[in-house]
């Protein structure tokens, strides 16, 4: 797209391609100076040992230990949140057993444990989530001379249902496209559909953050894996961006924000996908935001893409995570398998395997 058309469209192209570049204009920079706030992750770690060193859990000078020992690690803060959650569920489970003392768990413990997981109604995967915890916390114990490694001789292991991932129709797409007028909705699910973000990438993206002239967005750090990554968006996705662009607060440094706060909330933009899908008649449907992700695999690999590269793009830091796209969109395999069963029922592959006698 030519810049002509982009200092048009897009107001944060008066200089450049970057926001801050706005400061020729406004005589300072259109953004506020950046507040000496905590850092969220220090917020949220200090809150987890407030809450550890409040409650009345056994061994709680060891939890919060552990959980000191996992911040160093520089562990991301649904990490540590996710940790803190599982190990207080279990020592609150472990206290309940009328043991006070670490040192007292067996394996029984454990196995008591997953089972009242699993009596809560807890899905599979979360209950796994659950069991690692305790195991991570175990090792930690096992390594500080608290624990004896017996404990990790047989390890509890969930099996676990191997579920494709879920695509939307494309159908549907059309259908859930036509219904959205809004141009900041609009563009943000069009770019979740386009790129494979997460949708916490996309609400953490930046203006600064997209390259309007080569259609693509860096993102610096990974929501789930914290490896940089840049994505690419389609014409139609730079279209609604653009018109997003121009009617946009200039002053707002983050690319989607909300009434009142510099970033849309994640529950906002489930609420706004949900809202659509109901003015699409497709709120029976099961669809969630990240089915727009599992659409964009799916589309590529029909396109032709080949795995590795649609493994960068996405982010996995393993194949065998993106392979299970393969599974579902097997253009080659379908195509076989109605050849041969359209011979089948023409009668040819009888034909084709009688014997000459």
């Amino acid at each position: 797209m030519q810049k002509d058309i982009l200092g048009i469209s897009n107001p944060n192209y008066l200089h450049g391609c970057h926001p801050l570049d706005l400061r020729e204009y406004f005589g300072d920079s259109p953004f506020k100076a950046p507040s000496q706030s905590i850092d969220p992750r220090l917020r949220i770690f200090k809150r987890i040992l407030s809450n550890i060193y409040k409650s009345d859990l056994p061994s709680k000078d060891h939890f919060a230990k552990y959980m000191r020992h996992k911040y160093r690690r520089n562990c991301r803060p649904n990490t540590l949140r996710q940790a803190a959650t599982s190990l207080n569920q279990f020592l609150s489970f472990f206290r309940e057993a009328g043991k006070q003392h670490i040192e007292q768990m067996t394996r029984e413990d454990i196995e008591a444990f997953v089972e009242s997981q699993q009596d809560r109604g807890l899905k599979p995967r979360s209950v796994r989530t659950r069991l690692c915890a305790v195991y991570a916390f175990m090792h930690f114990l096992i390594d500080n001379k608290v624990l004896g490694y017996e404990l990790l001789e047989r390890r509890i292991k969930l099996k676990l249902p191997e579920q494709l991932p879920k695509a939307i129709d494309p159908e549907d797409i059309k259908q859930l496209l036509s219904v959205i007028g809004n141009v900041r909705d609009r563009a943000m699910i069009l770019l979740l559909l386009r790129t494979g973000m997460r949708i916490g990438e996309l609400l953490n993206t930046k203006v600064h953050d997209v390259d309007l002239n080569s259609q693509r967005i860096l993102i610096y750090e990974a929501e789930k894996t914290g490896l940089g990554r840049v994505v690419y968006y389609s014409d139609d996705a730079q279209t609604a961006l653009l018109s997003w662009l121009k009617a946009r607060n200039t002053f707002k440094e983050m690319l989607f924000y909300g009434q009142g706060r510099q970033s849309l909330g994640y529950e906002a933009a489930r609420s706004i996908f949900n809202k659509y899908l109901q003015k699409a008649e497709l709120g029976d449907s099961g669809y969630t935001l990240h089915c727009l992700r599992h659409t964009f695999a799916t589309d590529l690999l029909n396109a032709g893409m080949r795995l590795e590269c649609l493994q960068v793009l996405l982010g996995h830091t393993s194949l065998e995570v993106t392979r299970i796209y393969a599974r579902l969109t097997d253009k080659t395999r379908e195509q076989e398998y109605f050849t041969a069963m359209d011979r089948i029922l023409k009668g040819e592959a009888d034909a084709d395997n009688q014997c000459d006698y």
